[in-house]
């Protein structure tokens, strides 16, 4: 037989009528999304075609075989091209209807990218020529990791910081 103890009072679950919820006034929204602002997906579409491009270049110049940067930048290219298709999709009117509308897109539109990211990956030995598929790989990889740089160096709080008396 199991027995635990009981939960200390300060860790008892809330109801909802403990949790102080104060809706925000349209003021207070507007701060807030100038304090936050939101990292475009089309900025990380223009990231990936720049890091797939740099990256084909220098493939090929490192190895000096042309397939090899071009299988790079196919690479990218597959990462980019379902991206720039879910990026349309996400700042569509019908995506931003409400709440509920907003999260099936999203779940339908990730959906197509991973299926068009498939798909191009399937037919890239029919697309470049002496494919290498550890250059397309790499291509991808570095492709994928711009969603973290734009994290990284997402856009700054367009407000001054608050002066400290």
């Amino acid at each position: 037989m199991k027995t635990s103890a009981p939960f200390p009072e300060e860790f008892h679950e809330a109801t909802e009528e403990e949790i102080p919820i104060k809706p925000l006034t349209a003021e207070e929204a507007r701060r807030l999304r100038e304090q936050h602002p939101p990292v475009s997906p089309w900025w990380v579409v223009a990231g990936q075609v720049v890091v797939g491009l740099v990256a084909a270049l220098a493939a090929w110049g490192i190895t000096g075989r042309q397939n090899v940067g071009w299988s790079t930048g196919y690479g990218a290219l597959a990462v980019a091209i379902p991206a720039a298709i879910f990026a349309r999709g996400l700042t569509g009117r019908f995506s931003s209807l409400n709440a509920g509308t907003a999260a099936a897109g999203f779940m339908v539109w990730e959906m197509v990218k991973i299926a068009s990211t498939i798909a191009l990956m399937a037919a890239a030995p029919k697309l470049v020529p002496a494919l290498s598929w550890p250059a397309m790989l790499v291509g991808l990889v570095l492709a994928m990791k711009v969603y973290w740089v734009a994290l990284a160096f997402k856009p700054r709080s367009r407000l001054a910081p608050p002066k400290s008396n």
